[in-house]
């Protein structure tokens, strides 16, 4: 019964049957798909003795190689359509899978970097890395070093110009009148 329904299967590409004949045909099918791609001698001698017709097995042999060339096993499928309504019995579909062609990839997107989240450890080594001595920072320390009659000549000209103090400027440009802007 297996080998004239397995025959029927590969002939018409699609049977239908109750679920337990459905389970038991897939194994056999996909043995002998996987024979037809192996396509030698031997292979085409097994497969005949299972399958009942001549004309099948040539058209599995030089169809298989093509049609399942890039698929490793799952040449069937099986489909529940409902119940046989003589004794309810469970009916299925089982067909031959005609895989999708394989698309092209796309190439990947680099992703993006994502946020820097700043942890208080991290913060504190940002500050120490800042407050560490540096090669150069001695002499930039040095560069900006004042001498003492420096100091005091910087602090007299800034008495002296009212853009150094605006509340100075006010009370000098307005001597007779004192104002206190604060």
């Amino acid at each position: 019964m297996f080998r004239n329904m397995v025959t029927s299967l590969f002939k018409h590409d699609r049977i239908r049957t109750t679920d337990a004949k459905a389970k038991e045909i897939r194994r056999w099918a996909d043995q002998l798909v996987t024979l037809a791609k192996r396509g030698d001698l031997h292979a085409r001698r097994q497969a005949m003795a299972i399958i009942q017709e001549k004309e099948v097995v040539h058209k599995l042999f030089a169809e298989a190689p093509k049609r399942f060339a890039d698929v490793n096993g799952g040449y069937t499928r099986v489909v529940k359509i409902g119940f046989r309504p003589g004794d309810a019995a469970a009916v299925s579909l089982v067909e031959l899978v005609t895989p999708e062609p394989k698309k092209k990839k796309k190439p990947r997107r680099k992703k993006k970097a994502a946020p820097v989240v700043e942890t208080p450890q991290a913060v504190e080594a940002e500050v120490a890395e800042a407050d560490a001595p540096n090669a150069e920072a001695p002499v930039e320390v040095e560069a900006k070093v004042e001498t003492a009659e420096e100091k005091t000549e910087v602090q007299a000209d800034a008495e002296t110009t009212p853009e150094a103090d605006p509340v100075a400027a006010v009370e000098e440009t307005d001597a007779g009148e004192k104002k206190e802007e604060k």
